[in-house]
């Protein structure tokens, strides 16, 4: 599941405050602000990866030879 979250502003300004309230919350930007057609500002972000390493053997159980 892919997770993106999108902020829509009428200004410019707008738009850049309310992408960098997502980076302070932990998202990572992949769309920077820009003018859309239909006269209003766009910018995207997604959650960063987590830094968390995997338990041991994936979180499977055991493995067992046979």
């Amino acid at each position: 599941m892919a997770i993106r979250v999108s902020v829509q502003a009428a200004t410019e300004d707008e738009c850049v405050e309310g992408l960098a309230r997502l980076v302070d919350a932990g998202f990572l930007p992949v769309m920077l602000p820009r003018y859309l057609t239909d006269g209003r500002w766009m910018a995207r972000a997604v959650p960063a990866p987590s830094t968390k390493a995997p338990a041991a053997g994936g979180g499977r159980g055991p493995v067992v030879s046979g």
